[in-house]
């Protein structure tokens, strides 16, 4: 066991393979009873010891529908104490309405042996934290994790971490998160770098937004507005996400290309939290001061794609009535499928591009920024899938995973330590250092790192995906008519 003795109080710890790990350490109050669907509030401190050996509660979510407890965080440093190393703040993804404390392909073992105090964290998701309703904050999640940083910048010094030092990590809607941080004005100065992974290219408006939630609302009977749902269990909510989101392409005629995505939630512009679109927000400098090491996996939408009946002939008619034109995919990639082509369109509507052209408005407003892409795999049948670089950057998938699956290919065992080690390497000496040791990403060379079997640094191809998406302008989604 070890005890540290922090600005909100003493915890309890113990060590775990060299590492001192703190579970479930509250950075707010419980945002239930008569503070559900309000900004959250910083706990107080506590007297004695506070024992953190298990993870907290998840937030309400499938599979979980009616946890409820306090907004906690979980902290993994090499050295606990006089030590001033580097943070890490992983957000997790899970569109918004899913992922929590305990994932055990989330530890933070591997990367605080590196040498970095890692910290994750759970914050409001679905209807509790994302959902417009009346009488209520946008952005409530976006809230729980600015909570969490200033616990961070108050607390981590007890922990082995710099306050001075904070690099947000984060994958699909944690990297989605991170994008709206850079937009906050509320989180200048929390921290000083930034790895959004995979972004998402769906912020909505207002206005979009306030259909969504009138539609998941309205299948428990109910009004939009904190009143009327704060009369609901937090399950009652869970399901009726459920029931909408299992049928979503039926609300695209409501909703537009959101409906055809995997998920009915997303930050909102609100004016507010949120001032404008990370995009908007980047090129005109809004967060210069941060580095940024940004990303994305070559087959994004490789998993999505597999799922039973997500390319019938249907789907991909609306997939490119919303999206782009089929014409231009057509003659780009002339010996894919129609099913190829919808997997294709996806991964550079939903990741691919939002990414790239992150970079290019960070690079835009005056800021540091380096890319990357992940062309490496271990299974034919994945590809270098969403997600697969945050197995590699924890170190979760192992060699057993990458030589023993039936469509494991020759060879990825052999290469995935050298792969996953230089990849630590370089993003931990990118939280130390804000340099992960290749050259700088700008729009005209478009310098990349390539993760592949070689592990090289190269150029992000011109074509035929970027030619096709060059002048589109990501920013905040509205609804049709």
């Amino acid at each position: 066991m070890i005890e540290v003795r922090s600005g909100c109080g003493a915890v309890r710890g113990q060590w775990t393979d060299g590492v001192a790990v703190f579970r479930g350490i509250p950075y707010a109050l419980p945002p239930f009873g008569p503070r559900r669907f309000a900004a959250p509030v910083p706990i107080p401190r506590w007297d004695g010891v506070r024992e953190a050996l298990a993870f907290g509660p998840f937030m309400p979510q499938p599979g979980h529908p009616d946890d409820t407890g306090h907004l906690t965080l979980n902290i993994w440093s090499p050295a606990p104490g006089a030590a001033r190393l580097p943070v890490l703040v992983w957000i997790h993804g899970g569109g918004y309405y899913e992922g929590g404390p305990d994932n055990p392909h989330q530890d933070g073992t591997v990367l605080a042996r590196a040498g970095v105090v890692l910290v994750t964290l759970t914050y409001r998701v679905g209807v509790e934290g994302f959902a417009h309703l009346d009488g209520a904050p946008d952005n409530r999640g976006i809230l729980d994790q600015l909570a969490a940083l200033h616990w961070v910048r108050e607390n981590i010094t007890a922990f082995g971490g710099d306050p001075a030092n904070v690099t947000l990590v984060g994958q699909s809607a944690g990297a989605g998160c991170i994008a709206a941080l850079l937009a906050v004005p509320a989180a200048r100065g929390l921290f000083r770098r930034a790895v959004p992974m995979s972004v998402p290219g769906t912020f909505f408006t207002p206005a979009l937004a306030v259909r969504i939630a009138t539609d998941i609302a309205a299948r428990v009977g109910a009004r939009a507005t904190r009143a009327e749902l704060s009369r609901f269990a937090p399950g009652a909510l869970v399901a009726a996400t459920g029931e909408v989101m299992a049928r979503m392409p039926e609300y695209t005629g409501r909703w537009g290309r959101v409906a055809l995505t995997p998920s009915p939630f997303s930050p909102v512009v609100d004016g507010e939290v949120l001032p404008r679109d990370p995009w908007q927000a980047l090129a005109a400098g809004a967060a210069r001061e941060v580095e940024i090491l940004t990303g994305h996996t070559r087959d994004e939408y490789r998993l999505f794609a597999a799922a039973p009946g997500a390319a019938t002939d249907e789907l991909i008619d609306a997939a490119f009535h919303w999206f782009a034109d089929h014409d231009r995919y057509r003659a780009a990639y002339p010996g894919a499928s129609r099913a190829q082509l919808h997997e294709t369109l996806h991964a550079d509507w939903l990741f691919r591009m939002p990414t790239l052209h992150l970079a290019d408005a960070a690079h835009a407003g005056g800021g540091a920024v380096w890319l990357y892409e992940l062309c490496w795999s271990f299974r034919h049948d994945q590809g270098a899938s969403h997600s697969l670089d945050v197995l590699i950057l924890f170190g979760t998938l192992t060699d057993a995973d990458a030589r023993d699956h039936p469509a494991a290919i020759a060879g990825a065992a052999e290469q995935l330590p050298v792969l996953a080690q230089q990849l630590r390497d370089e993003w931990v000496r990118f939280a130390r250092t804000g340099d992960p040791g290749w050259t700088r990403y700008d729009p005209e060379a478009r310098a990349t790192r390539i993760y592949g079997e070689a592990g090289v640094t190269g150029r992000y191809p011109e074509e035929p995906s970027r030619a096709i998406w060059r002048e589109h302008r990501f920013g905040a989604l509205t609804p049709p008519g």
